[in-house]
């Protein structure tokens, strides 16, 4: 394929698909959608507001009954089709979401396109799994429950991996009989556009709907629609809050999955010989290198233990200095780009504080501003403590702040000295530390001896000001999208 070959979604380009139609916003206006890595214009979408979402979550509430109505199998099968569907046309997507994310296409965009496949199937295959139960009270007399979903779901999703959590949020929605009205990031639609393009035929009018625009005209107004009985937000904390006060004026039911600045922790037997290389790639992996550090699990506080940073620390530099950064349509680039300029220029500052209070590069280097691409280079930062701006904020970018200890109480006080409480990572293979550790550390997602991604049937989600609920599961589906129905029966 030529490096900028990639097919976009036919009519989604009108950005807003309301009661199984295609429609433009009645405002005619549109938003551009760039190409991070290339600084051009892919195309422009519909830029839908306060209308176009009330006439979703009107048609979803017309569709809401006969959808919950149906049985658990038939709505899996029809997320198993649009999971198959995606599989068939993965390279096709994966292409657009490489051009618009910014995520390289060989190491991101592809597993990505595989990865809400396989979040589609799961749902689908555990969608019978909305079970209740049953209490004899004595002769005479029993109560039962039953899981009934929430009615109108409005979703929001952000730009770092739209396809996956959009796939995580429509899957949750409709198989526990929801009906869904979702706004993909305004920064990266298409891959989502596509989906729904996918999905078309497949779910009846009104149980689907996308809504494109800009947060604060179609976010809002979906946050704010007394129509929608959920909130399932994933961004920023600081937009969390407001998704969350503004649910909590109507009592709405909410699940935000927001920021993190998660800890990597290395013990000493982790750096063994034969251990060692895997435990440098590991620490590669959970900070999130190849998708430029965009991701709210990414390992950005690394704690090495002192005994082993000269043997551990020179290898993950090399390890993240080798990575090729490039266009994300490219086959040999392991990096590609930041979503926008505003990103772009938030990281740079970043950096540029920490070097000037005299953090030193293990590897990279202060970003500039690029006329080619928002392309970061991966960087190391040493010579700073856990008080530093850069070790306490989340900067959503490939930079790694590296810090070692030897006293373990005090490394757990630094670990959780944050206001955030997503993911966590351990590297030992000592039985007593790694459950010493899980317990301790204040994290929603703990890895050990890894820096993969999440799998569909494990519970993913956050504490303190990384959000609250969970996702992947289906007992997470259940806990956040239906509510417990009491029967008591006078037999």
């Amino acid at each position: 394929m030529a490096l900028l070959d990639y097919t976009l979604p036919t009519d989604g380009l009108a950005g807003c698909f309301i009661d199984g139609a295609w429609h433009w916003p009645a405002s005619g206006e549109k938003l551009p959608v760039e190409n991070p890595s290339r600084r051009e214009t892919i195309c422009e979408i519909g830029r839908g507001t306060a209308i176009e979402i009330d006439l979703a979550v009107t048609a979803a509430h017309r569709a809401r009954r006969a959808w919950a109505a149906r049985p658990s199998a038939e709505r899996g099968a029809m997320l198993t089709e649009l999971g198959n569907r995606l599989t068939a046309n993965a390279e096709d997507v994966a292409r657009i979401l490489a051009a618009e994310s910014g995520n390289a296409i060989r190491t991101q965009s592809r597993g990505e396109a595989m990865g809400a496949a396989g979040v589609l199937k799961y749902y689908g295959g555990v969608a019978g799994e909305q079970k209740g139960e049953t209490l004899p009270f004595g002769p005479g007399l029993m109560s039962y429950s039953t899981r009934e979903p929430l009615g109108v779901v409005g979703s929001i999703i952000p730009w770092n991996s739209p396809l996956q959590l959009g796939a995580v949020k429509i899957s949750m929605a409709l198989a526990t009989g929801n009906c869904i009205v979702l706004k993909p990031a305004e920064d990266a639609p298409l891959a989502v556009l596509k989906l729904m393009e996918l999905a078309a035929d497949i779910f009846p009018p009104g149980v689907f709907n996308v809504v494109t625009g800009l947060g604060e005209e179609a976010g809002a107004a979906l946050v704010a629609h007394p129509g929608i009985s959920k909130i399932s937000f994933t961004g920023s904390s600081e937009v969390g809050k407001l998704v969350a006060h503004s649910a909590a004026d109507r009592i709405a039911n909410v699940t935000l999955e927001l920021g993190g600045k998660s800890p990597c922790v290395i013990f000493p037997d982790a750096c063994t010989p034969e251990r060692l290389d895997a435990t440098a790639q590991g620490v590669v992996n959970a900070m999130r290198f190849a998708r430029q550090g965009q991701s709210c699990t990414a390992g950005s506080r690394l704690f090495v233990h002192t005994s082993v940073w000269d043997d551990l620390m020179p290898l993950v530099a090399s390890k993240a200095a080798a990575m090729t950064v490039g266009d994300a349509l490219d086959e040999n680039s392991d990096i590609g780009a930041v979503v926008n300029e505003e990103r772009y220029s938030e990281i740079c500052a970043f950096v540029a504080e920490a070097e000037k209070q005299g953090a030193t590069f293990l590897t990279g280097e202060t970003p500039q501003a690029t006329e080619q691409g928002f392309h970061p280079i991966p960087t190391i930062l040493t010579g700073l403590d856990n008080s530093w701006r850069i070790a306490r904020e989340e900067v959503f970018g490939p930079v790694l702040v590296a810090i070692p200890w030897e006293d373990e109480a005090d490394m757990i006080e630094q670990a959780n000295d944050t206001h955030y409480g997503l993911a966590a990572f351990i590297f030992s293979h000592d039985f007593s530390t790694v459950v010493r550790m899980t317990r301790a550390l204040d994290a929603g997602w703990v890895q050990v001896n890894q820096g993969g991604g999440q799998i569909p049937g494990m519970s993913y989600g956050g504490i303190k000001q990384s959000g609250m609920g969970s996702e992947y599961s289906i007992e997470g589906a259940l806990e956040a999208y239906t509510f417990r129905k009491c029967v008591t029966v006078a037999l």
